[in-house]
């Protein structure tokens, strides 16, 4: 064909670097796993028994208030197909792995307690060495430090350096999966801050430069200013996630304590800011929590826990948010249900329709999809792989 520019790469002299760029600040990565929620345990109530009996109350709670398909499907909403699926799913999750991720709080769930808090960091670090040693530590696993923000950085500097000392002391090594939960970002030097002691740890741990990684809270509104790809670069690798605190937030917005829940809209603004600005990074995004547990022991207040947890996690899932926290033991059950419910719900027609696209065929039922579309439903697939398993 005839063309009228001889030489069109002459005219864009720094394509090659201005790719190279977003090649390093916006890496194509296929989905991986990413853990559904972080379970939080206050460091004085943790032990090496602490995830065993997590999953025990979680399965008792669904074998006494959902003893089979049918309940399911009648709480959650779910199609009566769908609960004879999920049922016995759930049932082998809490007895296998109830939880993926753990944090031992030192920071909201613990309080203040300077006579308390470096005898309940040796007793947590022994705690995690007993779980590694019995192979029963979460794939993913840390704490998390008091903020800077509340004027004492060397409090929690000092709980993170006994942590990670005693366990490598005890374990001989760091355990995969560690992460420090880094809460109450209101200044963007803080961050720096931090990454520099970590730096300092690793140097005096013996460990791999850049093994100690961290995920920041974002629990202000002044913080989402300072979110971004150029932050995320500029940290060097150390920041794995963004985690929204759903009541920090709220209550900066000045929301009054009956509308600081997930689903409220000005939460809804928060987490697509932070979908904004980690878009593409390979920072992992999670939701907040629920802080509420069943009324009493009885079927009707558990049923209703369930399924206002369902709900807020579903809602957390059709944003794009695949993680969040929980609290108590409960919300396993109504995690994994809503969780898994989600991922199997379109499974089979995303996987029709991609496999159409890709024998260059109709999908049928007026479907025209576009490639994002396809590519989005091969990720949605992906992700429940990871999630779930083959299903």
């Amino acid at each position: 064909m005839r063309v009228t520019l001889a030489d069109p790469l002459a005219l864009i002299p720094g394509f090659e670097q201005a790719h190279r760029e977003q090649s390093a600040r916006f890496p194509r990565a296929a989905p991986r796993w990413q853990p559904v929620h972080t379970v939080y345990v206050p460091a004085d109530r943790f032990g090496p028994e602490t995830v065993a009996e997590w999953g025990r109350d979680a399965l008792e709670l669904l074998t006494r208030h959902l003893p089979g398909p049918g309940s399911l499907a009648r709480v959650f909403g779910v199609p009566e197909e769908a609960a004879a699926r999920l049922h016995p799913r759930i049932a082998a999750k809490l007895a296998a792995e109830p939880v993926e991720d753990l944090r031992v709080d030192f920071e909201d769930g613990y309080g203040v307690r300077p006579a308390e808090e470096d005898r309940d960091v040796a007793r947590a670090a022994s705690a995690v060495a007993a779980l590694h040693a019995a192979g029963t530590l979460p794939r993913r696993w840390g704490l998390r430090v008091k903020s800077f923000a509340d004027g004492d950085p060397g409090r929690s500097l000092r709980t993170l350096d006994g942590f990670l000392t005693g366990i490598v002391e005890r374990a001989g090594r760091l355990p995969e999966g560690f992460v420090v939960t880094f809460p109450k970002v209101l200044m963007q030097d803080y961050l720096y801050q931090f990454a520099d002691c970590l730096e300092a740890l690793e140097r005096g741990l013996g460990l791999d430069g850049g093994s100690l990684r961290f995920e920041i809270q974002v629990e202000a509104a002044q913080t989402l200013r300072f979110l971004g790809p150029d932050l995320v670069a500029s940290l060097g690798g150390r920041l794995s996630a963004a985690h929204f605190g759903v009541f920090d937030y709220t209550a900066s917005c000045a929301l009054p304590p009956h509308e600081q829940r997930l689903d409220h809209p000005a939460c809804d603004h928060a987490r697509h800011v932070m979908q904004t600005a980690f878009a593409g990074t390979g920072v992992e995004l999670s939701d907040g929590s629920l802080a509420a547990s069943p009324s009493s022991g009885g079927t009707r207040d558990v049923h209703a826990l369930w399924s206002r947890h369902a709900e807020l996690v579903g809602h957390s899932l059709r944003h794009g948010f695949y993680q969040g926290w929980d609290m108590h033991p409960s919300h396993l059950v109504s995690r994994y249900a809503a969780v898994y419910d989600f991922h199997l719900r379109h499974h089979a027609e995303f996987t029709r329709r991609v496999r159409a696209f890709q024998e260059r065929r109709a999908a049928g039922g007026g479907v025209m999809d576009e490639p994002a579309t396809v590519q989005a439903m091969d990720t949605a697939l992906r992700r429940a792989e990871l999630a779930l398993g083959s299903p």
